[in-house]
């Protein structure tokens, strides 16, 4: 053989070594979407991380950001899973067709009303929503902490209440479903109470969490968020009162679902797998997450349990949600902020 066609040889020898060497490194890799802030998925990510040593590339988006951008790269999915954003947001993605159906193991062992009956998507946890009150200026202004959604129309809030905004936040759809059930699903009686809320309404803030910070420093006295934000926002040491309002709010589960034509589907499915096991649902105590796990005999924050024996929680048709979010969007849109 000629030294060219040895070094040909060779060549092809080093690059097919390389190849094999490099591929599985590549594949040990895992693309997420996530709604949740860093400060609660982080964690959850890097312990999957430390036990597998598969990587986890995540993005942070606010619900409906998350479902609009993936919908977007329906053609070439980016991500490979979608990751703890509300039951609705992933009602809608089903209804988009950008995720598909998926049962890890533990499937079974779920409550029905914690997952898509065909399995599209499937809750991590549950949360709730609540009304976070500044300590402080409810006290300068006389008033006790609301325990009704009604309490939020007295004109003493005017300009002091912040609260996500639909377009882009799935708390605020959370929010506005909240309304809807517990007006006994009168759709117009809804609308007509988020006019009246609106003119009370200081901020509507890009993501769910968004009211925290400026409820914690008393530039605002009420904020409409979820638990986990407000449990945050106390640890921090902002003096805040939790309520819940009386009526009630819509039953909320944080979900996990495989993106349809996901480019890591094996590591993905893995990742879900392990998503369900005790292992993973432990962490959301043991990382003051502040929700309640969906794996029997989870651990459970006593905080947390003690809190959602006070709320009152609305059932929700999810498949009747990913079908109207966009509308009801639209209408929240052109009727309640269209000053």
């Amino acid at each position: 053989m000629s030294v060219k066609g040895w070094c040909i040889r060779l060549a092809a020898l080093v690059g097919a070594l390389l190849a094999a060497s490099v591929a599985p490194a590549a594949a040990q890799t895992i693309n997420v979407y996530t709604a949740w802030p860093e400060s609660l998925s982080q964690p959850i990510f890097k312990a999957y991380t430390a036990k597998t040593g598969v990587q986890i590339n995540f993005l942070r988006l606010s619900t409906g950001e998350l479902v609009a951008r993936a919908t977007a790269e329906k053609s070439n999915p980016r991500a490979d899973v979608i990751w703890g954003a509300p039951g609705d947001g992933f009602a809608a993605a089903k209804e988009a067709g950008i995720i598909e159906p998926y049962r890890p193991p533990t499937w079974n062992l779920i409550s029905a009303e914690l997952k898509d009956r065909e399995a599209y998507y499937t809750a991590v946890s549950k949360n709730t929503l609540v009304f976070m009150s500044n300590t402080k200026l409810l006290k300068e202004k006389g008033l006790k902490p609301p325990t009704s959604w009604n309490d939020l129309l007295d004109p003493a809030y005017k300009g002091q209440i912040q609260t996500a905004d639909a377009r882009t936040s799935g708390t605020a759809l959370t929010r506005m479903l909240s309304i809807y059930y517990a007006f006994g699903k009168d759709e117009e009686k809804a609308f007509d109470y988020q006019k009246k809320l609106h003119k009370n309404v200081q901020v509507y803030t890009k993501s769910g969490g968004g009211c925290t910070v400026p409820v914690g420093l008393g530039q605002t006295m009420v904020c409409v968020a979820h638990m986990p934000d407000a449990m945050e926002a106390k640890k921090k040491g902002y003096d805040l009162v939790v309520t819940f309002p009386k009526e009630g709010v819509a039953a909320v589960i944080e979900a996990i679902a495989l993106v349809k034509g996901a480019k890591h589907r094996d590591q993905a499915t893995k990742f879900i797998d392990w998503t369900f096991s005790k292992e993973m649902q432990d962490l959301l105590d043991k990382n003051d997450v502040y929700m309640l796990p969906v794996l029997p005999g989870a651990s459970i924050d006593t905080n947390v349990q003690s809190l959602m024996r006070e709320a009152k929680l609305l059932p929700v048709d999810l498949d009747w949600v990913g079908k109207n979010r966009k509308r009801l969007v639209e209408r929240w849109v052109n009727e309640t902020i269209k000053d």
